[in-house]
């Protein structure tokens, strides 16, 4: 069993690096991805640890895009998983990293002034003591619990933090396209995350939604995530043959910031199998 979806805590997760290796490891996972969302930190600090344990780690990354022009979208994200198989990222990418944590923080300044005009005093300091250089929502969500606005994290977002909320804050994030090929330049494999969401969102449109993201260069859809029941795992099994793409797969772990989620299990409901990540990288799969 693998799990390619994880965040530590150099993104959006609870776990560090360290701890997230050592969890894989308990569990007896043949591989981890580190997907950690805008940055490579979490993924940097744990390969010498993964590499010392003999653990198969896969860098990798989640972006967060926009269609903006495209009609019917209202500005909601859309996230990529690019995972480096062949060759690490290269200096470039991560300088391109660089300019999308810029737009984070300025997201983030303009968001503590939002919440404070609805009475919710929060301010970017204490956000950045639990999030550092890559803080995002949920790092407000979880200020929000600890001070006492909200009872949970899943209670800020649908009060204040989700993208229908009365406190979003839109953040600059690069197009759809944009982001495919600039991961694409990269030397990364791309892949659509959490196809159900979006499938959700826009459901009498997900086909031709889909079928324009292979033209634009996606090469991967996650089937197995920890909101796929599975029937939605055969729907985007059935869709990845159809389009000729790759499948992806993992729980899209957070460790406290997503209660419940599970290090290679998800809800109880994911196994990704160790053939989809010999599959990816071209080889013949193991036993």
């Amino acid at each position: 069993m693998i799990d390619l979806h994880t965040h530590t805590d150099e993104s959006d997760g609870t776990s560090s690096p360290s701890e997230l290796v050592a969890a894989a490891l308990a569990l007896r996972l043949q591989a981890l991805g580190i997907t950690d969302h805008d940055t490579l930190s979490g993924y940097d600090a744990a390969a010498p640890l993964a590499r010392a344990a003999g653990l198969d780690l896969v860098c990798g990354i989640e972006l967060s895009t926009k269609r903006r022009h495209a009609p019917g979208w209202r500005g909601r994200s859309i996230h990529l998983l690019g995972y480096f198989l062949g060759s690490p990222p290269p200096a470039e990418f991560r300088a391109w990293l660089e300019g999308i944590r810029r737009a984070r923080r300025d997201r983030n300044v303009r968001l503590a002034e939002r919440l404070r005009s609805l009475g919710v005093e929060i301010t970017i300091e204490e956000v950045e003591r639990l999030g550092r250089s890559q803080a995002g929502r949920p790092h407000f969500a979880r200020a929000m619990v600890e001070k006492g606005y909200v009872a949970s994290i899943e209670e800020a977002f649908a009060r204040y933090l989700d993208e229908s909320a009365q406190g979003y804050v839109e953040r600059d994030e690069p197009e759809l396209e944009a982001g495919i090929e600039t991961l694409r330049a990269a030397g990364a494999l791309t892949s659509l995350a959490h196809p159900i969401r979006l499938k959700r969102r826009r459901p009498a449109s997900f086909d031709k939604d889909l079928a324009e993201m292979c033209e634009m260069g996606l090469a991967a859809i996650e089937v197995y995530h920890s909101d796929h029941q599975r029937a939605d795992a055969e729907f985007f099994r059935a869709l990845a043959r159809r389009y000729g793409l790759k499948v992806t797969g993992g729980t899209d772990f957070h460790g406290d910031n997503k209660p419940g989620v599970a290090l290679g299990t998800g809800y109880g409901n994911v196994a990704v199998p160790r053939a989809v990540l010999d599959t990816l990288r071209g080889t013949e799969p193991r036993a």
